[in-house]
């Protein structure tokens, strides 16, 4: 071997990769893993009856009243199913039973392994296409010019106050995630944000971490999110205003550790590019988000473009008053940013072909992303048509039941980490599991508030790390590795976890 050649560099697998083998072992576990299922109750408004599906399928019809409710051991109020706030099947106590394995055989699994990733998509759609559509946006607004001046007026007014770049985004998007549940919609801020970062001197990794641990411990930290305390509180048959001052509280720590982190290491980058984690892509980076931006030279900053910035950044205006007092999901924002996108031909000043050019090229930059979005939600339908999570809620809830109160609560937060994994839907777990786990704190002694934090702190916190979820999402808008991601938050994830145990333990010995 000649002396000069090169050592061969392994990277790590891209986003797609890693979905893909968390899928794998997940549809190996299926074979391990027993099928179960609990019987479940649903309000059917047009009935005006409860239906009661039990585990081998068969359904029967009983009347909407809460003595049905008390008949089953269902300690939520009537109310909450009729008028929507409970709207998934909500699992029965002590109803669980194994059921028979669906058959699968070699050529069922290669099936099902290539079925659910084209079903994730499928059920992906109206997230993806708002992707596709907000690509589209950004690629006319960065062809008009407007994005470039915009940023170039902004990195003045952040010379000496960079710091307080990322205390804002973190906080307000923190804000959202506590309030209204604000997740998946964040993947609009990174095409804006990222230039911004990087221009203030920091990396593309500060910029992740920004918005991404503002949305992952705002939603984890949540206090009046309808998504998963206010559901998961009605679920467990208490108000959600139960347990609110240790929740807020939990907000205000576990965020502002996140900043003081996120700004020790920004400022560490900043200081000294080299210490970056991102360091080896720092050309390509600058190359891709600021591509041949001038900093030296002024550059005009036309009407055209003040109107074009204008109509942008309106359009997340809109998405947030609607998604925060209107209820509304992915459907709804992508119409909004299509109606941007028809707005921008009179403002931008584009002729018809760099118009449509720069929409398709746009998209196509975020396809890749869009794709991400569909296949994690793979591994929660292999789970659903394998019938195991059910399984694994019987299994963890007969293994704590039996422990004093303190060790009860911190082993549920770990429970509830695990849940978390498998099951990604904040909604969906708080329906499945509230009304096994609510009645084990009457058991154990302790207020059942206390259930709602280990669930909303342990469901919450695997999202920084979860596969499933929507972190390799994230860093695929900025082409940043999962294992860089995982070097950056781990000591930040164990300063949360002895917080969340702190807290946890706190509520338990003040009772």
């Amino acid at each position: 071997m000649m002396a000069s050649a090169k050592k061969k560099k392994h990277s790590f697998p891209s986003a797609y990769t890693v979905i893909v083998i968390v899928l794998i072992l997940v549809q190996a576990l299926t074979f391990f893993i027993p099928s179960g299922k609990y019987s479940t109750l649903e309000y059917n408004s047009g009935l005006d009856k409860f239906v009661i599906t039990k585990a081998s399928g068969k359904t029967i019809k009983e009347d909407a009243t809460q003595k049905t409710l008390d008949k089953y051991k269902i300690k939520i109020k009537v109310s909450k199913f009729k008028d929507g706030t409970i709207y998934r099947p909500a699992a029965i106590p002590n109803t669980y039973h194994q059921i028979k394995k669906p058959k699968r055989g070699v050529l069922g699994t290669i099936n099902q392994f290539l079925t659910s990733q084209v079903q994730g998509i499928v059920d992906s759609v109206d997230i993806i296409v708002f992707i596709l559509i907000l690509g589209g946006v950004i690629g006319v607004v960065n062809a008009t010019g407007a994005m470039d001046s915009g940023m170039k007026r902004l990195s003045e007014k952040l010379q000496g106050k960079q710091k307080w770049l990322i205390v804002i985004v973190t906080s307000l998007i923190a804000l959202g995630g506590t309030t209204f549940g604000l997740a998946e919609e964040t993947i609009a801020f990174y095409p804006i944000l990222i230039p911004i970062f990087l221009l203030a001197g920091y990396d593309t990794l500060t910029a992740v971490a920004a918005v991404y641990l503002g949305t992952a411990i705002g939603s984890m930290s949540s206090t009046i999110n309808p998504f998963s305390t206010v559901i998961a509180s009605n679920a467990a048959g208490i108000s959600f205003t139960d347990g609110l001052p240790m929740r807020a509280l939990m907000w205000f720590c576990a965020v502002g550790i996140s900043i003081v982190y996120t700004i020790h290491y920004a400022e560490k980058v900043r200081k000294d590019p080299a210490k970056s984690l991102v360091a080896d892509q720092a050309d390509e980076d600058k190359e891709r988000f600021l591509g041949d931006m001038d900093m030296s030279v002024k550059s005009e900053f036309t009407l055209r473009q003040k109107l074009s910035l204008i109509v942008f950044a309106m359009g997340f205006v809109v998405m947030i008053y609607g998604v925060q007092q209107l209820g509304w999901y992915f459907t709804e924002i992508a119409v909004v940013f299509l109606a941007v996108t028809y707005i921008l031909i009179f403002t931008a000043g584009l002729k018809e072909s760099k118009f449509v050019d720069s929409f398709v090229s746009g998209a196509g930059d975020l396809l890749g992303v869009a794709l991400t979005v569909g296949l994690a939600r793979s591994v929660g339908i292999v789970m659903e048509k394998s019938f195991v999570s059910d399984t694994i809620m019987q299994y963890f809830s007969n293994q704590i039941s039996g422990m004093n109160n303190v060790l009860f609560i911190c082993v549920l937060f770990f429970v509830y980490i695990i849940l978390g994994f498998f099951i990604q839907s904040s909604s969906g777990l708080a329906v499945l599991s509230m009304p096994i786990m609510a009645p084990l704190a009457d058991v154990v002694g302790i207020d059942r508030s206390l259930i709602i934090n280990a669930y909303n702190w342990g469901q919450g916190l695997i999202g920084l790390i979860a596969p499933t979820g929507l972190i390799l999402v994230s860093l695929s808008m900025v082409k940043v590795g999962f294992d860089k991601w995982i070097k950056f938050v781990t000591k930040l994830l164990i300063m949360i976890v002895i917080l969340i145990l702190v807290f946890l333990s706190i509520g338990v010995l003040m009772e």
